[in-house]
């Protein structure tokens, strides 16, 4: 699936250990995600055989995001169904050092919000974000979400409880380029 002319978003592979060993190095990805840390090359494949099982078993969309030049993956983004039948999903998303700064996560983040509200018709995406991080908040109202409110204690984070934010966006909204999303 194509995120812009530079980037495309793909199932994971194999060849992605390179991507996860890189996030687990990072002193915060590994604290919100599944990746592992400390990383090892069977920690790594076992994780590329969960995001396989997402994806088979309907209970997400895992997608690594890959630079179109080099084919090198540089984050992650996912669409998680576990609310669908209450009518809504959510969607998360992380980017190496290497891949931050270059609008990647925004292009990611658009191309996955315009596919689960026009094709898949889901009434509701939602995403969660730290207080603190100013640049996952801003992509997100880049994309057209809306800060909703402050979650207290909503998520572990290592060792400590931390409060998120809730960010939505309906599929009568559409998203913040303007562009119709809504299927009717």
């Amino acid at each position: 699936m194509s995120a812009g002319p530079d980037f495309v978003l793909r199932p994971w592979e194999m060849s992605d250990l390179p991507l996860i060993r890189e996030a687990a190095r990072d002193p915060y990805i590994p604290l919100i995600t599944t990746v592992p840390a400390p990383y090892s090359d069977g920690a790594a494949e076992a994780f590329v055989r969960e995001q396989w099982e997402r994806a088979a078993t309907g209970t997400g969309y895992p997608f690594a995001i890959v630079r179109s030049r080099d084919r090198r993956p540089v984050g992650a983004i996912g669409l998680w169904l576990r609310d669908l039948p209450e009518g809504r999903a959510s969607i998360g998303y992380w980017m190496v050092a290497s891949g931050r700064g270059q609008g990647v996560a925004r292009a990611a983040l658009r191309t996955v919000t315009g596919w689960a509200l026009r094709d898949l018709g889901i009434p509701r995406l939602q995403l969660f974000v730290e207080p603190w991080n100013a640049a996952s908040a801003r992509i997100a109202e880049d994309v057209g979400y809306r800060r909703e409110g402050l979650l207290r204690g909503w998520q572990q984070v290592g060792d400590e409880r931390r409060d998120m934010a809730v960010y939505a966006l309906l599929n009568s909204d559409g998203p913040g380029d303007g562009r119709a999303v809504a299927t009717d």
